[in-house]
C-alpha cells in the first residue's frame, strides 16, 4: 500500500520508511513559528527547560502581527518580549514592524517554507504552507517551546481525505469560494484531524494565492493540515524566493484515503458564509445570490487568508472609479509590507483611497476582534478573513459574513451583500 504526500513527509522527518494513520511519531521540524500572542507563552516554557540555546537560530521565525503597531500597553509588552528573546538567542528571522507582515503571507514570500518541509507554528492557520507541498500545522505554545529547544515535535499521523475539483472556475470565483463551498459540504468537523489533500483540474488552474487561501482554511473544516501536490506553479513560486534544497513528496496512486470527495465546480458562483459559522450542516454557506440584499456596516479586505496581491487586484478592479457606500466603512489590509509597496506601485492604494477606503499597515487586528475594525453591538460586517463565530470581530451581538475579495468589494460599493457582476464595468 502506498502513502499520501502527508504520510511521506512525516515518515521522512521521523526517520522511518513508512508511517500509518494513528501512529505516534517524533519528527524533526524544519521551521518553528510564533507570533506576538502565542510566542511569549512559549518563551516562558522554554526558559523552564533550562536550555542555554535554541536548537537552530535559523529555523525559528518570530513575527509580531496581531497587535502591532502596538495598540496598548499589554500588546507593547508582548512585542517587547519577542524582541528581547530574539536578541538573547540571536534569532535570524525576527521581523520587526516596518519590515514584517501577517505571518502566513510573510513566510512564503520570504522563501522560508518550501516543498517537503515540516513546519509547526503556534497559530492555527499555520496550515497555510501546504499550498507549497509542505506539511504545516498549528500547535500550542508548549509544543512551540519544546520544538525551539529540541528541534522535534510529537505528532499523531493523520488520516487523509482527498478533494477533487473538476471543471473550470467561472469569473470572480476564487480559492476562497472553493474552500467555503467545501466546508459547506462537509461541515466544520468534516475533516477532523485529517490531512485535506486538494487536487483536480480546477486546482491545476488555481493561482498560488488561491491555493494559500484554501490551505489556510483547512483548519476551519477541522483539518490537521491542508496540502497540494507540488507542481510547476508551486516550484516556480519557491524558486523565485529561495535557492535552498527541497524535496517533493507526491502521493502514491495506491495511497489510502478515509474519504474521497469529488465536486464539479464549473457552475459554482461566489460563496458567502453567514453568521456564525461556515458550517454546511446549518446551511450557512450559500451562493452570493441567495444572500444578496443583506445590509452591511463594515467591509474588511485582507488577513492571512486574502491579503495577497491577487486579492487586492480583484478588489481594485471593482472599486476603480466607484465610491464606497456612505452607509458603511471599508478597511483594506495588505498582507505584508512588500504587498503594500507593490499595491502602491500599481496604483491600487490610490484606487482604494479615492473610493473611500482606509488602507492599513499589515495587521491581523480586525480578524480576531483586536483592533482596527472592532464591531459594535448589532453591526454586520463582511470580511475576507477566515472565521465568523460569535464575537470573532467584536461584540458578541455583532454579525460577520465571510466571502472572497470580489464579493467584499462589490458589497462595499452597494452597501449590501452584492455579486461582483453588479459592480463590474465593461
Amino acid at each position: 500500500m502506498g502513502m499520501t504526500s502527508t504520510e511521506k513527509i512525516l515518515a521522512a522527518h521521523a526517520g522511518k520508511k513508512v508511517v500509518e494513520p494513528g501512529e505516534l511519531i517524533q519528527a524533526r521540524v524544519d521551521l518553528v513559528l510564533g507570533n506576538d500572542i502565542t510566542a511569549p507563552l512559549a518563551f516562558a516554557e522554554f526558559e523552564k527547560t533550562g536550555a542555554k540555546r535554541v536548537f537552530d537560530r535559523d529555523k525559528i521565525v518570530l513575527v509580531a502581527d496581531h497587535f502591532v503597531p502596538n495598540k496598548d500597553i499589554k500588546s507593547a509588552e508582548q512585542a517587547k518580549e519577542m524582541r528581547e528573546f530574539a536578541r538573547k538567542y540571536d534569532i535570524t528571522h525576527y521581523f520587526e514592524v516596518g519590515r514584517s507582515g501577517i505571518e502566513h503571507a510573510l513566510l512564503p514570500e520570504k522563501g522560508l517554507v518550501g516543498p517537503g518541509d515540516l513546519v509547526i507554528g503556534a497559530d492555527s492557520h499555520t496550515c497555510t504552507y501546504g499550498a507549497l507541498g509542505a506539511f504545516s500545522t498549528g500547535v500550542g505554545s508548549t509544543d512551540m517551546a519544546a520544538a525551539m529547544a529540541t528541534g522535534q515535535v510529537w505528532l499523531k499521523v493523520p488520516e487523509s481525505s482527498k478533494f477533487i475539483y473538476h471543471g473550470s472556475l467561472s469569473p470572480w470565483v476564487s480559492g476562497k469560494d472553493l474552500i467555503l463551498f467545501t466546508i459547506g459540504q462537509i461541515g466544520v468537523d468534516g475533516a477532523l484531524y485529517q490531512a485535506m489533500e486538494f487536487t483536480g483540474s480546477a486546482i491545476d488552474q488555481l493561482s498560488m494565492d488561491g491555493r494559500f487561501t484554501m490551505a489556510n482554511m483547512a483548519v476551519e473544516a477541522g483539518g490537521k493540515n491542508g496540502i497540494f501536490q507540488a507542481d510547476h506553479k508551486s516550484l516556480e513560486y519557491f524558486w523565485a524566493r529561495s535557492s535552498r534544497p527541497y524535496q517533493v513528496f507526491p502521493s502514491d496512486p495506491d495511497a489510502s484515503y478515509s474519504n474521497i470527495f469529488e465536486f464539479d465546480v464549473s457552475r459554482l458562483e461566489p460563496q458567502v458564509a453567514a453568521p456564525h459559522s461556515p458550517d454546511g450542516k446549518k446551511n450557512n454557506v450559500r451562493g452570493v445570490s441567495e444572500l444578496s440584499g443583506q445590509t452591511i456596516d463594515q467591509v474588511v479586505i485582507g488577513s492571512c487568508t486574502n491579503g495577497r496581491m491577487e486579492d487586492l487586484r480583484v478588489a481594485a478592479s471593482l472599486l476603480r472609479g466607484q465610491k464606497v457606500s456612505p452607509n458603511l466603512r471599508l478597511i483594506i489590509l495588505p498582507g505584508t509590507q512588500e504587498i503594500y509597496l507593490q499595491a502602491m506601485r500599481e496604483g491600487l492604494v490610490e484606487i482604494f483611497i479615492e473610493a473611500g477606503a482606509v488602507v492599513s499597515t499589515p495587521t491581523c487586528g480586525p480578524c480576531l476582534g483586536g483592533y482596527m475594525g472592532v464591531l459594535a453591538r448589532g453591526e454586520r460586517a463582511i470580511a475576507t478573513t477566515n472565521r465568523n463565530f460569535v464575537g470573532r470581530m467584536g461584540h458578541p451581538e455583532s454579525f460577520l459574513y465571510l466571502a472572497g475579495p470580489a464579493v467584499a468589494a462589490a458589497t462595499a460599493v452597494k452597501g449590501r451583500i452584492a455579486a461582483p457582476q453588479e459592480v463590474a464595468q465593461g
